[in-house]
């Protein structure tokens, strides 16, 4: 699911919502939430505005 929601990331080339990375993926939004707040702890993930995620560097 990690690889999943980092390869949609990176394919939008833009902070998106989790809602968003969702319906990339065909995935549950609560589901893809868990997962950026899991890479987002390990650093893979930032938050450059509320609610909003984008590839770590």
């Amino acid at each position: 699911m990690e690889k999943k929601v980092l390869n949609a990331m990176k394919k939008a080339g833009k902070p998106v919502r989790p809602g968003d990375v969702a319906k990339m993926i065909g995935a549950d939004s609560k589901e893809v939430s868990k997962v950026i707040s899991e890479l987002k702890k390990k650093g893979k993930v930032i938050s450059p505005k509320r609610c909003y995620y984008a590839l770590g560097k």
